[in-house]
């Protein structure tokens, strides 16, 4: 029996509550096509580039590592109603490379939670969002404001 995904709406978030979002392989013919197309240095391409970077062979664009982390977020368990709009990112660190092949996993726990000011039909909420690899060694670490509709933004 599949679990009904239940749009969220900022009424059902909580400051700390951790949504786990899933999980991906990353599969080395996507991670050299991103990089071929958006990110083509050398080290995201080719083995022994990858080697002499000093990351042990082919490693993913931090942007592919982001795209990953953004589709697990809306096809996982955060997912908004009307959609993550995004309002801005406080912070994007990659503290260690992505590997093709690599299991990623991602989790997001809100941090704050406000009514918009200027859009009272809407919250914004700044979450963490970290991405994981299969060794549960933290791969990318982002910060940032998403804007969540009201319940009852009709009357709002």
């Amino acid at each position: 029996m599949s679990k009904e995904r239940v749009p969220l709406y900022y009424e059902d978030l909580v400051v700390g509550h951790n949504f786990p979002c899933g999980e991906i392989v990353v599969k080395e013919a996507e991670a050299l096509s991103f990089a071929t197309r958006y990110d083509p240095q050398p080290f995201h391409l080719d083995p022994e580039a990858g080697r002499r970077a000093g990351f042990g062979g082919v490693v993913l664009s931090g942007w592919l590592t982001a795209a990953l982390t953004m589709r697990l977020m809306v096809t996982g368990g955060f997912l908004l109603a009307e959609g993550a709009v995004g309002v801005g990112i406080e912070s994007l660190q990659w503290p260690l490379p992505v590997h093709p092949g690599d299991m990623l996993s991602v989790a997001v726990v809100p941090i704050t939670l406000r009514v918009s000011a200027s859009k009272p039909a809407f919250g914004i909420v700044k979450c963490r969002v970290t991405t994981t690899n299969q060794s549960w060694e933290v791969v990318q670490l982002m910060t940032s404001a998403v804007l969540v509709p009201r319940r009852n933004a009709e009357s709002a």
